[in-house]
């Protein structure tokens, strides 16, 4: 992917070659001088775009999506089976607080946590009650959530997808990433690694509300709009004079289309951060007032201008990391999250977007059926460790399997037993969705093909409609 100022058909071919497996040719000659233009997936996608609600901390399955009567029975009690090391001592069951209900004609079991998302939208969602990752670490799990590689530095996701299908509106990026201020991990978990820079996340935080400090210095104060052109237009040439010598830099690519990307966001951009252009009634479905309503909602206006990816993290740093008062925990946060995502499936269906929108809900793993025994304190534990052994993932819209459960954990939801879904099958089938054979979608780095799920990853079909 790695451009000159002038590219001849010869070299486009060679350079092309590198990655993009089998994408077609034409896709390919036009990325050699754009390297965001729109390009053609290896077969007819399900999905144009992806907004990921990332519930970042782990919320807990047994609370949530995977009810499990046992622990109810067992509360105060060792669990028959011993306890799965996490990184926490762990002692009894404990008892979820939370009352599940069934939903929809599907019959889809939900907490009161998510009460109106599952209330309203039950037969629009698969949730995978079997998935299982490598490590109870929040920076290594969520580094394997979002770039397939809990270790190193990777490529994200959404970096694959836009470098694979390039972006719609070349006016905006092609990746968004919405905070309220940074996850455990921070930048890492958006990040382009070895691919060229031009498709790493933009990220914005949320706390602020106001257009142009999401954006800091989106508009130009001092200069008109001609004279900015022609000022990027000098510098571009010299940019591209500098970049002759310097083929086998990246980072230099990267920054000319930065510069260029910037210029011709200042309009755009505006406008789709802007919720104000929203009725107030679309405002007040979303709870747009709130840090979490208020990014969904830009998240829909981002997806409908043509951002290919969108994520959402529910808060700073791992708000869903609860180690005590599970009960208090779990229902503040789901006052905050579940209104918002259900109005965003609501809204994207009422717009025509959801066929076409895939949206992914969960965060890095779960949380243990058994207490947390809390280091140094007398009061009693009331919290769960971390469970990379199993936990919940749902999605919805995007050509997925609604009104269904798929897999399961024990008895107690310690870990996945049956239809076991790892973080790699889980990114397989995204791309599946989006239109790409995730072992062909690769790009060579340091003598080898990279891909997002490495040497692992199966499609799960069952998940597909």
């Amino acid at each position: 992917m790695h451009t000159r100022q002038r590219t001849t058909r010869r070299e486009a071919l060679r350079q092309m070659g590198t990655g993009l497996g089998m994408v077609a040719l034409p896709g390919l000659l036009n990325a050699a001088t754009n390297p965001l233009a729109t390009r053609t997936p290896h077969f007819r996608p399900r999905a144009k775009q992806i907004i990921h609600i990332y519930l970042n901390g782990g919320p807990s399955q047994v609370d949530t999506w995977d009810p499990k009567p046992e622990l109810t029975r067992r509360a105060g009690h060792r669990l028959p089976a011993g306890n799965l090391t996490t990184e926490r001592e762990t002692g009894v069951a404990l008892a979820s607080p939370f009352k599940f209900h069934q939903h929809g004609e599907s019959g889809l079991w939900c907490s009161t946590v998510f009460q109106k998302t599952a209330a309203q939208h039950a037969d629009k969602i698969c949730v995978v009650r079997s998935m299982y990752a490598n490590t109870p670490n929040h920076e290594q799990s969520m580094r394997l959530m979002n770039t397939g590689d809990e270790r190193l530095s990777r490529p994200s996701y959404g970096s694959w997808l836009l470098y694979g299908l390039g972006t719609e509106n070349q006016n905006l990026p092609g990746f968004v990433t919405l905070c309220p201020g940074l996850p455990v991990a921070d930048s890492s978990n958006w990040r382009s690694a070895f691919l060229p820079g031009i498709y790493q996340g933009t990220y914005l935080d949320t706390r602020k509300t106001k257009v142009n400090e999401l954006i800091s210095n989106i508009r130009n104060a001092t200069l008109t709009h001609p004279e900015q052109r022609r000022q990027l237009d000098l510098l571009a040439t010299l940019n591209r004079k500098h970049q002759q010598q310097r083929s086998e830099d990246p980072n230099l690519e990267a920054r000319i289309q930065s510069f260029e990307l910037a210029f011709r966001m200042q309009m755009e951009a505006t406008d789709a951060l802007d919720i104000s252009r929203e009725t107030q009634a679309t405002q007040d479905l979303y709870g747009a007032d709130k840090v979490h309503g208020r990014q969904l909602l830009i998240a829909r206006r981002l997806v409908e201008r043509g951002v290919r990816v969108v994520q959402c993290y529910h808060g700073d740093v791992q708000p869903w990391d609860s180690h005590t008062d599970i009960a208090g925990g779990h229902t503040k946060l789901g006052l905050e999250a579940d209104g918002p995502i259900a109005a965003l499936i609501q809204d994207l269906n009422q717009r025509g977007l959801l066929d076409e929108t895939l949206i992914v809900c969960g965060g890095e793993f779960g949380r243990t059926p058994a207490v947390e025994i809390p280091i140094g304190s007398t009061a009693p534990p009331t919290g769960r460790d971390h469970n990379h052994h199993g936990f919940s993932v749902w999605m919805a819209g995007g050509g997925v399997r609604g009104g269904t459960a798929y897999g399961s954990t024990d008895e107690f939801g310690y870990q996945a037993v049956e239809n076991r879904v790892h973080v790699h099958d889980l990114h397989a089938t995204m791309m599946h969705l989006m239109g790409f054979d995730h072992e062909q979608l690769t790009y060579r780095h340091a003598g080898r093909d990279f891909r997002l799920t490495d040497v692992h990853g199966t499609v799960i079909d069952d998940l597909i409609a």
